[in-house]
């Protein structure tokens, strides 16, 4: 059984100005996305700037996000690291804290061989009982898993369940899907693929988009489930151009804009991310006007 099956929101992690985590906005953050529907939270990932927390920050923003969650919907926590046994100690203390699954992004910069990526995932996710998702996201990683790779673990390694797939190449995905034969379960890392993989057999999204319009996030998912495809449909083509401006600069800057455009936090980066250019908050605040969630 799938971990979770619909929109999974990659939540963004908010900041007050100090640079310090915004615990009571991060709360209402969460209860704004269970009131909506999302079916899943994933927190810590690249949307939550993980990058920049530290190990003490990262963890403690997955508890607090498993405490107000509450049990309602699955919680799972990022914890990849290009560094294996970091992955490992991030991954035993979120299951501590837990979460019903782990999404481990593939290791950045070292730009480890398949059978590196194959060692790594294998050693990360023995280490723990809870799910585990992997994550290939080779425009930030440099390292594409292959989807050989992706069975093969899923296949060997009991609690590796499935992939978020990020490459943007849906030939790659067609592929997998292919070679998989139902051993993986599929989610879509790009919101404006959605549909396409829906129709592959994914079983959702692991969605940025959710964070500023999360009831049509989810219904996107529901229809296409229900057998609505030509409303599935419609929601993806309706979105894309919301998409578009939710990534004409890098994920989260403008995601964090649009939820500032909604009121619903300051949009406070951590550096190296600054603040959205105004000419692009514009773009971003008539894509939200037409979509209907401004």
């Amino acid at each position: 059984m799938a971990v979770f099956k619909g929109a999974g929101v990659a939540i963004v992690t908010p900041f007050h100005e100090d640079g310090s985590v915004d615990y009571e906005t991060f709360a209402e953050l969460i209860e704004y996305q269970i009131e909506n529907g999302t079916d899943a939270i994933i927190v810590c990932g690249t949307t939550g700037e993980s990058s920049t927390l530290s190990h003490e920050e990262h963890l403690d923003v997955i508890r607090y996000c498993v405490k107000q969650v509450n049990g309602r919907i699955p919680v799972i926590g990022g914890t990849g690291s290009n560094c294996t046994e970091t992955a490992v100690y991030l991954s035993q203390e979120a299951e501590k804290s837990g979460v019903d699954a782990v999404l481990l992004v593939s290791p950045y910069y070292n730009k480890a061989t398949q059978n590196g990526l194959y060692q790594h995932y294998k050693t990360v996710a023995e280490s723990v009982s809870v799910p585990a998702i992997l994550y290939n996201v080779p425009s930030r990683t440099g390292v594409n898993i292959a989807p050989a790779t992706v069975v093969r673990l899923c296949r060997d390694v009991e609690n590796i369940v499935g992939v978020k797939e990020a490459s943007g190449n849906i030939s790659q995905v067609a592929k997998l899907m292919s070679l998989a034969d139902g051993c993986v379960d599929l989610y879509s890392g790009n919101d404006d693929q959605v549909v396409p993989l829906l129709a592959m057999g994914g079983q959702g999204v692991i969605s940025v988009l959710s964070n500023v319009a999360p009831r049509q996030t989810h219904d996107m998912c529901a229809r296409f489930f229900a057998g609505d495809l030509e409303g599935s449909r419609q929601i993806q083509l309706d979105a894309i151009p919301l998409i578009d401006a939710l990534f004409c600069e890098v994920n989260p800057i403008p995601v964090k804009a649009g939820l500032e455009l909604q009121g619903r936090l300051q949009s406070n980066l951590r550096l190296p991310l600054t603040h959205m250019e105004p000419e692009h908050v514009e773009e971003l605040k008539k894509a939200m006007k037409e979509f209907g969630v401004l």
